[in-house]
């Protein structure tokens, strides 16, 4: 993990973003389509930008962006506030290297100490047998399983429903 530094999105990031989910290696683990474009990255990117209820960060290497990763909410409505969704991909290069780990090691520290989100959610496809490690790893438990979840190289593809809660809630300070 030397060299690497990790930050926040930013529009600017959108060349590196449509080269990092251009690799069917990348996006086929994930919910994104082929042949993305770096304005439509470009667009997402600006639309996070002013995004206080979440963070995209990015790992960058000598090459530059090598991942990304991030915790968002699932929605306005008032009774799921305490809850986010978590997303992450790292180019194949640097899988199995610790990039996964820290950035989940930085996100859950911005979720659980800065902004306080009780629940994280994912979804993770059941074939994925390293990332479904990785989160077990920091806490997430698997609690059912999607069947024909989404298509996938012309296959429907099962994913399983996975979730972490606050190990430590914030609670009020002792008198």
């Amino acid at each position: 993990m030397k060299n690497l530094t990790f930050r926040r999105a930013v529009p600017t990031d959108a060349d590196a973003f449509a080269r990092l989910m251009a690799d069917e290696a990348v996006f086929g683990g994930l919910l994104q389509l082929p042949y993305p474009t770096p304005e439509l990255w470009r667009a997402r990117l600006e639309q996070q930008a002013t995004d206080q209820d979440a963070i995209h960060l990015v790992a960058v290497s000598d090459a530059g962006v090598i991942g990304s990763a991030g915790v968002f909410p699932l929605g306005k409505h008032v009774r799921r506030r305490h809850c986010a969704g978590l997303g992450m991909s790292v180019s194949t290069a640097w899988q199995r290297r610790g990039v996964g780990s820290e950035m989940m090691r930085r996100l859950l520290d911005w979720s659980d100490n800065w902004v306080g989100y009780l629940r994280l959610e994912l979804t993770v496809y059941t074939d994925n047998a390293p990332a479904i490690g990785l989160y077990r790893k920091f806490g997430f438990e698997i609690e059912g399983t999607h069947r024909a979840f989404a298509l996938r190289r012309g296959v429907l593809v099962d994913a399983l429903a996975m979730a972490r809660l606050h190990p430590q809630p914030p609670r009020l300070p002792t008198p």
